[in-house]
């Protein structure tokens, strides 16, 4: 009886039309408790935007109006072109700061061009990979930037609390305890949103007399409308912005940047930072195309989203900006008579959640290396003293590279052991050959006493840099001015390149 061929497995069908636009369909358009959560979120963040954006706006000497239009358009538009999902850019503080100047010497006019060309410098940046070096930023700056920026946040809020009527602090404490308890009743509204409702209602109700966001400054009633800056397009204009929009840009992707990365951490998952950049500079293009003053990503009212609110798709940050705009245009009366302090509450709450308390817990002090509570505490004052979240990250990144230099160059060793005949003597250095240790290699040698045959082994070492080539150098020129013979022997591929490429020609005489 003839054995049966098996008959080959059935191919799989490809998927219909349908089921591939299912597959491309996001979350929030599938699942009606992620659609619930993003909408909520952004009416949260929408609300939470409108002081920080009017006092953002006095602070760069422009109208409200102009960093409520800024704060709508980057949300709206980074929603679609960014690389990070759930982040939120608006009008900054950071941002504010550096065309300030601008805007008090030369006007509006000059302020909207950098606002735009801030736009091209960062797409231009994007696309030359700045957003790789990222990379180097350690994590005690990561967690520096983290605390300082939970600080700095509590101390904006500072003000709200000082010389204020005294009904204000009841109705702070009330948020924060509606902030704490509400989530264990139930999690489908947020308590942030839960803690202004109440709070608005129980001053409006009351008649209270509290400060509102009302009081911070009008709101808009129009929609905004896209046009040119009002500036002659010369070479001269180009060179009076190009300063401030270069600061602007390179501010605005530092701050947007490590904001991405933090995301990145709270919701395990990726984003591209390259993405990011671009969509940075092209939310600021359109910013300064509809007349706002520009912005980047906003990290406290992005740990509302992401953090107190559970958002996580691009739907939350679209809405964050829609809502603030339909907000103010719309039920600017409503928005007005909402007080300050349950806003104030809300950020509070932000910040509790926000500073990384495990890494200031005595057990964390006692095991964590000097220099990298060293770079933590220098980031932190760094960006406290500075208010500029891009400056402690410079600093710190620099103080961290700088201490594992130093600790690296320690490691470099050299051994010697002296031939049977007396007459030949082998170094056997180890460690990694760079400029902090190289220096220190030329040192290490008895020039006077060896024996005329001299030998260097480098098979547990590594060049790395033209400073140990040129060390090498100096060390066969000692031993050849004492009419010694110096072999170097051991050198991975790599070295052995770049000492064959450089040996000799680091010197005039080379």
């Amino acid at each position: 009886m003839p054995t049966p061929t098996p008959s080959a497995p059935p191919t799989p069908s490809a998927p219909s039309p349908a089921a591939r636009l299912r597959g491309l369909r996001p979350d929030w358009l599938s699942d009606p408790k992620v659609w619930r959560t993003e909408i909520l979120a952004g009416l949260v963040v929408g609300l939470a935007l409108i002081p920080e954006a009017i006092s953002f706006s006095i602070i760069a000497g422009v109208d409200p109006a102009i960093g409520l239009f800024a704060s709508f358009t980057m949300a709206v538009t980074i929603s679609v072109v960014g690389g990070r999902r759930a982040m939120i850019s608006a009008a900054t503080g950071a941002v504010a700061l550096v065309i300030a100047p601008l805007n008090r010497e030369h006007g509006f006019g000059y302020l909207v061009a950098a606002v735009i060309l801030a736009g091209v410098f960062q797409i231009a940046l994007g696309a030359l990979g700045v957003a790789r070096l990222m990379r180097f930023v350690p994590r005690s700056v990561m967690v520096g930037f983290v605390n300082a920026l939970a600080i700095l946040v509590f101390m904006a809020q500072v003000p709200e609390m000082h010389d204020v009527p005294w009904p204000v602090y009841p109705l702070l404490v009330g948020g924060l305890a509606l902030m704490v308890f509400f989530p264990r009743v139930t999690k489908v509204i947020p308590a942030p949103l839960v803690a202004i409702v109440v709070l608005t209602t129980i001053t409006v109700a009351a008649g209270i007399a509290v400060p509102t966001v009302g009081d911070k400054g009008e709101l808009p009633s129009s929609l905004p409308v896209p046009g040119l800056p009002d500036v002659p397009f010369t070479l001269d204009t180009l060179t009076t912005i190009a300063p401030y929009a270069l600061a602007m840009a390179l501010v605005g992707l530092m701050e947007s940047l490590m904001t991405a990365k933090l995301v990145d951490e709270i919701t395990d998952t990726h984003s591209s930072k390259t993405r990011e950049s671009v969509g940075q500079g092209i939310a600021n293009i359109v910013t300064g195309f509809f007349g706002g003053m520009g912005g980047c990503a906003m990290i406290g009212q992005t740990m509302i989203n992401v953090r107190v609110s559970g958002a996580r798709t691009r739907l939350s940050t679209f809405l964050a900006g829609a809502f603030l705009l339909v907000l103010c245009v719309v039920f600017g009366p409503v928005v007005s008579d909402i007080p300050m302090a349950a806003l104030v509450a809300v950020m509070v709450m932000v910040c509790f959640a926000t500073f990384d308390w495990h890494s200031i817990a005595p057990k964390t002090l006692r095991r964590m290396p000097a220099g990298e509570l060293a770079v933590m505490v220098i980031t932190v004052v760094c960006v406290v003293a500075t208010h500029n979240l891009a400056v402690g990250v410079v600093v710190g990144t620099i103080t961290a590279m700088v201490i594992f230099a130093r600790r690296v160059a320690h490691f470099t060793n050299v051994t010697s052991a002296t031939g049977p005949d007396g007459a030949s003597v082998v170094h056997s250095v180890t460690g990694e050959l760079f400029f902090a240790s190289s220096n220190d290699l030329v040192t290490q040698f008895d020039y006077a006493g060896d024996p005329d045959r001299v030998v260097i082994d480098l098979s547990s070492a590594h060049i790395w840099d033209a400073s140990t080539v040129a060390a090498l150098d100096a060390i066969t020129t000692k031993y050849a001015q004492r009419g010694k013979t110096v072999e170097i022997i051991g050198l991975n591929r790599p070295s052995a390149e770049i000492h064959e490429r450089l040996s000799g020609e680091l010197t005039a005489g080379g």
